[in-house]
């Protein structure tokens, strides 16, 4: 079982396929490395593909202190499967937790990203929300850990943002929940206490996403309700980014709407191989309605 360990001794499982420009794929919260797999599939006929099982993740390590999950552990993680691959750049592509991995490694490692894609970020960035996002995190966290993933991951593979999935495919949500109920019931609540209830807001980093150069495209479902904002603030703040919203979509993009998320994703890593990813034109005014002088 091909595995990594990180500088402070936790050891991470990897799968990896394809040559070519290197992309590292950084799973969400609800799923897995395994969760990767039509991204994997596809893009590995052109390019080098890794994708990770996060700490907490089995067959990756599982610490039992809390301390040893955080956001900055988690671009630490992404950085330390790349130096382990001898990879200097990669295509970044994250889905919520992993988005919001995507987005800090991209503040923090800027010189090892190649492009930022962003899927599904967003939970508990609205201010408004914040106080009710923390709280249900913990929550979620005392789920898993008294009740254990087996029980809890019927309940939480059927939230808001994930019926969609269930509706349009039953087979492949079935899939997603079945995945989600061999999660580790201490990493999963460890997870959740320690870099999802304790993240910050993306409008708390307003001043570096600005200063962010790096080619970005967000990804959204338009009934992904809590990432809408957030994406459209992601898009209007950091320079080269680009928003697209997938209609009638929820939270787990990239397995609900595969061919449609493949084929926006390889059209961006086109242009910006291409150099044709830029900053937004400068007059291409926000505020303009009509141009009269």
């Amino acid at each position: 079982m091909p595995r990594i360990t990180t500088p402070d001794g936790i050891s991470l499982h990897y799968e990896e396929a394809g040559e070519g420009t290197p992309m590292l794929f950084i799973h969400e919260f609800g799923g897995n490395h395994a969760s990767w797999e039509p991204q994997m599939r596809h893009f590995s006929r052109r390019h080098r593909c890794i994708t990770y099982a996060a700490r907490g993740y089995p067959p990756s390590d599982v610490p039992a202190n809390v301390d040893q999950y955080s956001q900055a552990i988690a671009v630490a993680d992404a950085i330390a499967v790349l130096d382990a691959h001898g990879i200097a750049k990669a295509h970044i592509v994250g889905l919520s937790m992993g988005g919001f991995a995507t987005v800090h490694f991209g503040l923090r490692h800027p010189d090892r990203a190649l492009s930022l894609t962003v899927a599904g970020a967003g939970y508990g960035c609205e201010k408004e929300h914040e106080d009710y996002f923390r709280g249900v995190s913990l929550e979620v966290a005392d789920r898993f850990e008294k009740d254990g993933a087996r029980a809890f991951a019927p309940i939480y593979a059927e939230g808001a943002s994930r019926v969609q999935f269930q509706d349009k495919d039953p087979r492949g949500w079935r899939e997603f929940a079945d995945r989600l109920a061999t999660h580790s019931d201490q990493g999963a609540a460890l997870t959740m206490r320690g870099v999802q209830a304790r993240r910050p807001s993306f409008w708390d980093l307003e001043a570096e996403l600005k200063a962010m150069d790096v080619p970005t495209l967000v990804i959204v479902g338009d009934e992904d309700d809590h990432c809408l904002q957030p994406g459209i603030f992601l898009k209007k703040t950091i320079p080269a980014c680009g928003l697209s919203v997938f209609p009638k979509t929820g939270h787990t993009l990239n397995l609900e709407e595969p061919d449609a998320f493949n084929a926006l994703l390889a059209s961006f890593i086109a242009q910006v191989e291409a150099g044709r990813w830029r900053r937004r034109d400068p007059r291409a005014l926000p505020g303009q309605i009509m141009r009269t002088t």
